[in-house]
């Protein structure tokens, strides 16, 4: 039986969705992206860049661009930090759901780069800082999967 596994390589174009909420955070998780996507050989006219106003909108424009058909891959970036009402539980609840069904509707992979922290140093720890930087991690697992994808679909 044949083996796949998704490799870090050029996939086609890839769609980076980052919200403006919390800017000093995913600005921070799109530079990751897009180390990410130089390492992967990804031209940087294959990579673009789509800004929403907050987290919540990361779903919307994900699905618009899987909708496109020019994208191999989306990388949706944000950041939802608990305040002192229960809004965080319902936009990273929703917007969870949402970048899900985005990948089911159109097989589309779509790299989880949503943040979920009790505070901003967290936050902070999870783009570029001692916890990494997730929003490198979700590309990485985008490109991967658009990978498998297409050695899926051309596997005889």
């Amino acid at each position: 039986m044949p083996e796949f596994e998704g490799q870090l390589r050029p996939v086609g174009r890839v769609a980076l969705i980052v919200s403006r909420y919390n800017e000093v955070v995913t600005e921070k998780l799109l530079l990751g992206a897009k180390a990410c996507c130089a390492r992967a050989g990804i031209a940087e006219e294959n990579v673009c860049t789509v800004r929403v106003p907050g987290a919540f909108e990361l779903g919307a424009a994900s699905l618009a661009a899987a909708r496109s058909g020019r994208y191999a891959a989306i990388v949706a970036l944000g950041a939802v930090i608990r305040g002192e009402t229960p809004h965080f539980e319902f936009v990273a609840e929703e917007t969870s759901r949402q970048l899900g069904n985005v990948v089911l509707a159109t097989g589309v992979p779509v790299g989880f780069g949503l943040l979920t922290t009790e505070d901003l140093a967290q936050a902070t720890a999870r783009a570029g800082g001692a916890a990494g930087n997730k929003g490198e991690e979700a590309c990485e697992a985008a490109i991967r999967a658009a990978d498998v994808i297409r050695q899926l679909r051309e596997a005889r």
